[in-house]
């Protein structure tokens, strides 16, 4: 019996998913015949991929995770294939999963969307939003075949391609002594009490870019989410250091903060598109590449625009 198509992809997303459940609803067949399909791809190969947990889901095993990456890739050399014969000027259709840095999706990820379906309605994007670590695993895993992130801490195994930098600011209460100064240094802020922008890595970094006020930062408040961060600095409970700059001062609940700029020399955030290095980009994988260059591209003309 050969190794068939169908085998792989039940594979791969079985794998994405660890559930047989999940990877038959997603593939819309009855789960017997994923269990079935990967059941012979074990035994033709001699080599067991899944441990089967009762009532826990799949766990890859070592021979699971290297086979996982390899499948991936012949998939993605099939479809690039399709693609080719096809001719890639037509309207492109299927299913592509994207992995968005919590913080830049109401940045950017609306406008990306908007984009992809004039451009491609048949094309089916499923939108993962998540922290670094978890842009992270959904590439390592196959989750998610692109991640639109920061380049915080990435592995080896994942190429990137740079799209914008992002100078941080300081976000204080609008009442603030300093709110009307054009830049400041961070020993100013040294005694005030911060919020910090609570996610895995980005936490991190600013907490080492407030340390450079030459004492650790006093921290009053934390929290995951950037527009809570927001609210809690225009409620005069303390100062921040974000990166990303929204149009308007104005918090989800009607306040207000001012941005000033840090004069300290002080890290950048890359943003970028990362993909597994062992991925060939398909047809899908480069539309969704070129709506996100796009879309960044309009943002630094908007904030370029804005700045004068």
């Amino acid at each position: 019996m050969d190794v068939t198509l169908t085998q792989l992809r039940y594979f791969v997303e079985a794998a994405a998913q660890l559930s047989m459940t999940a990877a038959s609803a997603r593939l819309n067949v009855a789960q017997s015949a994923v269990s079935a399909a990967i059941a012979q791809l074990e035994r033709h190969i001699g080599t067991q991929f899944f441990i089967r947990q009762r009532s826990k889901g799949l766990l890859l095993t070592p021979a699971g995770e290297l086979f996982l990456r390899d499948a991936q890739a012949i998939l993605a050399h099939v479809e690039e294939s399709l693609d080719h014969a096809r001719g890639e000027t037509q309207s492109l259709s299927g299913r592509i999963r994207l992995a968005c840095f919590n913080t830049l999706t109401p940045f950017l990820l609306p406008g990306v969307l908007t984009r992809l379906s004039v451009q491609h309605p048949a094309l089916e994007v499923e939108v993962l939003e998540a922290d670094m670590s978890g842009c992270i695993a959904a590439l390592l895993s196959g989750q998610a075949d692109l991640s639109l992130c920061y380049a915080l801490d990435l592995p080896e195994t994942l190429a990137t391609t740079e799209l914008d930098t992002a100078r941080p600011y300081l976000a204080v209460p609008p009442g603030h002594a300093l709110a009307g100064s054009a830049s400041v240094s961070l020993s100013a802020m040294k005694d005030e009490p911060f919020v910090l922008l609570d996610l895995p890595h980005s936490r991190d970094l600013m907490l080492s870019i407030a340390r450079r006020s030459g004492k650790e930062p006093v921290v009053a408040f934390r929290s995951g989410s950037f527009e809570t961060v927001r609210t809690l600095v225009a409620r005069g409970l303390g100062y921040s250091i974000l990166h990303q700059r929204p149009q308007h001062g104005v918090t989800y609940d009607g306040g207000r903060l001012a941005m000033v700029e840090i004069e300290d020399e002080v890290p950048e955030l890359t943003t970028v598109l990362a993909h597994l290095r062992t991925q060939r980009p398909t047809a899908r994988v480069r539309a969704v590449a070129h709506a996100v260059r796009r879309q960044v591209e309009e943002a630094k003309k908007a904030r370029s625009g804005g700045s004068r």
